[in-house]
C-alpha cells in the first residue's frame, strides 16, 4: 500500500475528544504485531476446537482413529492452553486500537460501513470466545446457553471475520511491519510485556496437560496427581446419581443388539476375565489431561465372546439417569484396538466411585466426556 493511501487514512475524531488519544502506543506497529499474534493464536483454536468437535460429535462418515494415542490430549490442550494465553494479547490489541472506535465520521461509504461492521463481529465474537470459555474451564456457567453449541458456532464467525479482516488490512500491516524501524523504548517494552504476560499465563496453565510441568500449574482448573487415585474427577458419582446403584452388589453388564448371543456379566465374571494393563490419559474438553495406569478387561474380548460383527458400532451406556453423555458411541478402530478396556482398576487400586466403579470405558485417543463411567450395557449397532 502506497504512502499516499496510509496517509488518507489517518484517524480523526469529534473535536470533544480531540486530544485525549495522545499516547504512542496507540501505534500502527504495535497493533500490526499485535495482529499478527492473534491471527496465528485464533487459527490455531479454530483448527484445534473444529477436531475437539469433531471426535465428540463425528459424522456418520468420520472414523478417527484410536493413535497416536497422544492426539487428542495435544490438540485440546493446544486449544484450551493457547486460548488463556491469547487472552492478555486481545487486551493489549483491542486497547491499542480503540481509539478507532471513536474515529469521525463513523463509516465514509457503504463499503466502509460493512468494514466496521464485521470488525464489530471480530471483536464481539473474540470476547465472547475467551470470556465464555474461561468460565467453562473454570466450571461456573453463568450464561442460560449451551457453551458448546455457542462456542462452536461463534467460532465460524470470529474466524470468517477474521479472514476478511486479514485480507483488508494485510497490505497495510505489512507495509507497517516490513519499514525499518523507529520504535522507541515504550513501544519495545510495551509489546515485550504484552509477549511476556502472554507467555506466563502459558507456563502456568500448560502443567495441566504436561505433567512434569505440573506443578507450576497454578492457572489450570485441574492439576494433575490432584482427586481420587491420584487422577481429577469432573463428574462425581455423586453428582451423576449413581452412588447406590453403582454399588450394588447384583449389578451386571448386559451385552445386546446385533450379536450372536446376549451376554449379563458380573463384576466377578469380568475379573476372571483376562486381564490387561494400559497407561492412557483422560483428556477433559477443559484441557487438563493426565495419565494412569488401567487394568481390566479388553472391550474387543467381551464383544468377541457375545459374538458382535467386526464392523459394529458399539453403544456404551452408563447407569446415570441423563445427561449429555450418559451414552457415547465406539467406533471399530477404537473397540477393536488392544488398549481399549473396561477397566475395573485404576493405578493398582480397584477403581474409585467416582472414576467409575464397577467398570467404566477407557480407550486411546479419545475426549474424556466418551471414557463413560458407570457402565451397565453394551449394546451392539
Amino acid at each position: 500500500m502506497s504512502g499516499g493511501r496510509l496517509r488518507d487514512q489517518v484517524v480523526r475524531f469529534p473535536k470533544s475528544l480531540e486530544g485525549r488519544f495522545r499516547s504512542r502506543l496507540h501505534d500502527e506497529r504495535i497493533a500490526a504485531w499485535l495482529g499478527i499474534a492473534l491471527g496465528v493464536s485464533f487459527s490455531t483454536a479454530f483448527i484445534t476446537g473444529l477436531i475437539s468437535h469433531f471426535m465428540q460429535h463425528p459424522p456418520d462418515w468420520l472414523h478417527w482413529p484410536s493413535r497416536p494415542i497422544n492426539f487428542y490430549r495435544v490438540t485440546q490442550g493446544l486449544h484450551v492452553i493457547g486460548g488463556l494465553a491469547t487472552i492478555p494479547l486481545l487486551l493489549a490489541k483491542l486497547w491499542t486500537v480503540y481509539p478507532k472506535l471513536f474515529q469521525w465520521p463513523p463509516f465514509r461509504s457503504l463499503a466502509h460501513a460493512v468494514e466496521r461492521g464485521l470488525v464489530f463481529v471480530l471483536v464481539g465474537g473474540s470476547l465472547f470466545q475467551l470470556v465464555t470459555g474461561l468460565l467453562n474451564i473454570s466450571y461456573w456457567y453463568a450464561f442460560p446457553f449451551f457453551f458448546t453449541v455457542a462456542h462452536y458456532w461463534t467460532a465460524y464467525l470470529v474466524f470468517g471475520a477474521l479472514i476478511i479482516h486479514i485480507a483488508n488490512e494485510w497490505a497495510k500491516a505489512r507495509h507497517t511491519v516490513m519499514r525499518k524501524p523507529n520504535d522507541d523504548l515504550d513501544r519495545r517494552s510495551f509489546l515485550l510485556s504484552v509477549f511476556a504476560a502472554s507467555g506466563t499465563v502459558a507456563l502456568f496453565t500448560v502443567g495441566e496437560a504436561f505433567s512434569p510441568l505440573g506443578r507450576l500449574a497454578l492457572l489450570a482448573p485441574r492439576r494433575p496427581g490432584v482427586g481420587p487415585q491420584r487422577l481429577p474427577v469432573n463428574r462425581t458419582a455423586l453428582a451423576a446419581g449413581v452412588t447406590v446403584s453403582a454399588r450394588d452388589p447384583r449389578w451386571r453388564l448386559s451385552v445386546t443388539g446385533r450379536v450372536q448371543r446376549e451376554l449379563s456379566l458380573s463384576l466377578a465374571e469380568l475379573r476372571a476375565m483376562p486381564q490387561h494393563t494400559v497407561r492412557l490419559p483422560i483428556t477433559c474438553v477443559e484441557g487438563w489431561s493426565v495419565s494412569g495406569t488401567w487394568t481390566g478387561v479388553r472391550l474387543s474380548d467381551v464383544l468377541a465372546r457375545a459374538g458382535a460383527s467386526a464392523e459394529a458400532r458399539i453403544r456404551v451406556v452408563s447407569l446415570q439417569g441423563g445427561g449429555a453423555y450418559r451414552t457415547s458411541e465406539v467406533d471399530t478402530a477404537h473397540w477393536r484396538d488392544p488398549d481399549t478396556l473396561l477397566a475395573l482398576s485404576l493405578n493398582g487400586e480397584p477403581l474409585a466411585l467416582d472414576h467409575g466403579f464397577p467398570c467404566r470405558l477407557i480407550a486411546p485417543n479419545r475426549p474424556g466426556v466418551l471414557q463413560t463411567k458407570w457402565i451397565t450395557s453394551l449394546v451392539a449397532e
